[in-house]
């Protein structure tokens, strides 16, 4: 008799006995002892517990490099040791770090529901994808000697797309306030002759919620979303892109070194080059994003700000894609190295 393949809905589900079988009709269900709940929950919760863990410890260490990057979008700079030389200078080591805080938390925040959306995303879009080619994605993927395919491409692009959408609404107000504790010193000795001085200089020296009630108080509640269709945008075609690389740069390096998809290397090369990937596309988008932001930031609810223009092919908008990419990289690479490492370590618990 052939036993029935557990699929993703079947896990850590407990099995109730059928009221239609007689040999399990006078058996009771019995439901694990205290000691083992713990451990149920956690395997249930793995990408959850993973992604979140596996976030604080690449956010972080890499840190300096997103602040960095933010400075050099946002004002002209000589160079890269112009910039570094200059932070250090003005704010100390202290302000490499500046606002670090904010993205802890929503980052962790975000990636946490992020993965749980793709993975609930990727195996909704791969059943429906089978239901048309009558072949499931997921499982073209994890076929050893597999690459990537039209179908599979799509459920992962797709997939990240709607994860990418979904936590922009989470994520704008907190890389709203990044933002500003990244560039506030920036923003407050920067010499511009106008009426809103003082809301500038009012960033300045502020913590996480500061910030955000001084948003409020000169531009709304709805302040906190400034510049969300710019954010929108990024993250849905980012993030697609993000998913995709990765999981196709798994595949091929699984397939050329005859190895699992989820070995240490094919975990570290996937996850730089995906990084890597994301941001060159997207990087004009994120550029023209902390320009609107900033000048949000400058001036009062009552002022207009035009939302620059998304020019591909204008090199100013490329300042810091350099910082943006090493740091992207080593992100990535920390990230998905801890989040696979933790996720097999869940594994090995036993069920009861």
């Amino acid at each position: 008799m052939e036993r029935h393949r557990l699929g993703p809905s079947d896990i850590n589900m407990p099995e109730s006995p059928s009221t239609h079988d007689p040999r399990t009709l006078h058996v009771p269900y019995a439901p694990p002892p205290p000691t083992e709940r713990p451990k149920r929950w956690v395997k249930h919760y793995r990408t959850e517990i993973a992604a979140s863990t596996s976030s604080i410890l690449s956010t972080f260490s890499a840190y300096p490099l997103d602040s960095v990057k933010t400075r050099m979008q946002a004002y002209k700079f000589d160079s890269l040791s112009d910039c570094l030389n200059h932070t250090y200078r003005t704010e100390g080591l202290r302000g490499f770090w500046r606002g670090v805080l904010a993205p802890l938390a929503s980052i962790t925040v975000v990636r946490t529901v992020s993965f749980s959306i793709y993975q609930k995303a990727k195996y909704t879009y791969s059943g429906w994808l089978e239901q048309l080619t009558g072949t499931a994605p997921l499982v073209i993927a994890n076929m050893q000697g597999s690459y990537p395919s039209l179908s599979t491409i799509a459920c992962f692009g797709a997939a990240g797309a709607t994860s990418g959408a979904v936590i922009t609404a989470i994520a704008c107000p907190f890389e709203l306030t990044k933002l500003s504790a990244q560039i506030s010193v920036l923003m407050a000795r920067t010499k511009v002759t106008s009426i809103d001085d003082p809301i500038r200089e009012s960033y300045q020296q502020k913590g996480t919620l500061r910030t955000a009630q001084n948003i409020i108080k000169h531009r709304g509640v709805t302040g906190l979303y400034s510049g969300f269709h710019l954010h929108l945008m990024r993250d849905t075609i980012g993030t697609g892109i993000y998913f995709m690389t990765y999981e196709s740069s798994k595949q091929v390096l699984a397939t050329f070194s005859d190895s699992s998809p989820t070995s240490p290397l094919a975990v570290v090369v996937a996850g730089g080059l995906c990084g890597l990937v994301s941001w060159a596309c997207i990087y004009p988008i994120d550029s023209a994003k902390s320009i609107y932001q900033r000048n949000c930031l400058m001036h009062s609810k009552g002022k207009l700000v035009k939302s620059p223009k998304i020019e591909f092919f204008n090199r100013r908008m490329y300042r810091g894609l350099g910082v943006s990419m090493t740091r992207s990289a080593l992100v990535n690479a920390i990230f998905f190295s801890s989040f696979e490492a933790v996720k097999k370590q869940i594994n090995k618990v036993e069920d009861y």
